[in-house]
């Protein structure tokens, strides 16, 4: 069952926000990155751009899917281009 947001809108998540759900179930972005084997500053960059995987771990911390804190960022991984047939074959 997936939990309900208060951010259903298609922007993503402030920063801030995202540090404050987290500390507020005692976790930090450095402890996280350290439980998960990466740098102790890794999991910073997913705050700033695309970084799948950090995005990932972040939710999972959150108890969300990570198109729930970043929609702008899977809108665009998901767009697939409607090529024409005739396009195929020229």
């Amino acid at each position: 069952m997936q939990k309900k947001s208060a951010y259903t809108n298609l922007a993503d998540w402030h920063p801030a926000d995202i540090k404050a759900e987290l500390s507020k179930k005692g976790l930090t972005l450095r402890a996280l990155s350290v439980a998960n084997n990466l740098g102790p500053d890794s999991l910073r960059n997913a705050l700033r751009s695309s970084y799948p995987r950090g995005e990932r771990i972040i939710a999972a911390a959150l108890g969300y899917e990570p198109e729930e804190i970043w929609p702008s960022r899977y809108a665009e991984r998901t767009f697939k281009a409607i090529i024409p047939p005739q396009a195929i074959n020229a």
